[in-house]
């Protein structure tokens, strides 16, 4: 199968060169992805296992919080989930496989369930989504753990970063935060072209990003992670694996601000690891980081390089940090059944009462070995 990076560049060329719909057709296996007018626009709170509520709508997102009140006094955990191609209910999928219901065991939960971008919305940039974050954590009492996912675990990063005070504890799970660690087909597919050419991109496009395109690049081009019984660590399960295969043709629409910023930013520029990233007024980075912070990775990762989610360049300096390398790819980090029995529970007793710590640059991260 081609790189799915190389098939991206080639169509971003004809994008450029002949306008959108040859953008599409460029992109093998586009044809049969859904329209993209029937994007991720709502959340389905029946079909979630735990977060069945909403607690409060701000513009770029809804806040969820759990179905039945937890009467636990612990400080709220707040999941931050990803914000790239899919929609958010990877942190709370199925029985057995949520994010969410592991947490909940131990911690009042809620989660950010970011919306599909309008046409109004696509001048947000990276200060509106960290504004309502904090919105959102001032709601809960005004600090809570943060719980990153994939990209969600940047900006939760740059957050705790810019509030420190806010952030009780940080999880950070396949999150891209060292982007000099290491290459990967991220960072060598930015090398091929300029900030104008993505600026071109998305003009043609509105101002956006579609879900359509994503889909097309992610879902054709990265087999292995999006087979159903890779990602869940399960299989024989009919009604799982096709509600599996639903959520990853249901994708978001991202504002053009939102996606350049991002592009540049965190994964040309690598700023968050060079403490120059802008996050409402002021340049946040990982040395100013405070809270203790818990890197969780998957050995085989395809998305998320095993480096770029583990080392830290410009390592906190007043944070002990605890890293832990589980066996799989990157969505089953957070869906696979193995995984959130193992990695997850470790990663909950360590929000309640400190749990076991590896500091980098001393001991190895710890290693689980594979079934």
């Amino acid at each position: 199968m081609p790189d799915p990076f190389e098939l991206w560049l080639s169509a971003w060329q004809s994008a450029v060169s002949h306008g959108m719909e040859q953008f599409i057709e460029a992109i093998p296996g586009a044809a049969a992805l859904p329209d993209w007018r029937h994007r991720a626009e709502a959340v389905d709170l029946s079909a979630l296992p735990v977060l069945g509520r909403v607690r409060i709508e701000l513009p770029t997102m809804l806040l969820l919080e759990q179905r039945e009140p937890t009467q636990t006094q612990e400080t709220p955990v707040l999941i931050v989930a990803p914000y790239a191609v899919h929609d958010a209910t990877i942190g709370d999928f199925a029985d057995s496989h949520s994010v969410a219901q592991i947490l909940s065991k131990e911690h009042p939960v809620v989660m950010t369930f970011w919306k599909s971008a309008t046409a109004q919305m696509r001048y947000y940039g990276i200060d509106a989504y960290l504004s309502d974050l904090n919105v959102a954590i001032d709601d809960l009492g005004g600090r809570a753990s943060l719980v990153g996912l994939c990209q969600g675990g940047w900006l939760a990063a740059v957050y705790a970063s810019r509030f420190p005070k806010k952030a009780r504890k940080l999880v950070l799970v396949g999150a891209p935060i060292d982007l000099a660690a290491t290459e990967s087909r991220i960072t060598r597919a930015l090398s091929a072209f300029t900030p104008a050419v993505i600026e071109q991109f998305i003009e043609i496009n509105g101002g956006m990003v579609s879900a359509r395109m994503s889909l097309a690049m992610w879902v054709d081009g990265l087999a292995e992670e999006y087979n159903a019984a890779t990602a869940l660590q399960a299989d024989g399960d009919a009604d799982l694996m096709r509600k599996f295969d639903a959520w990853k043709t249901r994708a978001v629409d991202l504002p053009g601000v939102f996606f350049r910023q991002t592009t540049e930013w965190l994964f040309r520029e690598n700023r968050l690891a060079r403490d120059c990233f802008p996050a409402l007024g002021r340049l946040a980075g990982l040395s100013s980081i405070s809270s203790p912070t818990f890197i969780l990775a998957a050995a085989d990762d395809e998305v998320v390089a095993l480096a770029q989610a583990t080392a830290m360049k410009s390592r906190p300096r007043a944070a002990n940090v605890s890293v832990q390398v589980e066996p799989g790819r990157h969505l089953s980090l957070f869906m696979g059944r193995r995984t959130l029995a193992g990695a997850w529970g470790d990663i909950a007793r360590w929000l309640k009462e400190g749990g076991p710590s590896c500091r980098l640059g001393g001991d190895k991260p710890k290693i689980r070995p594979g079934p």
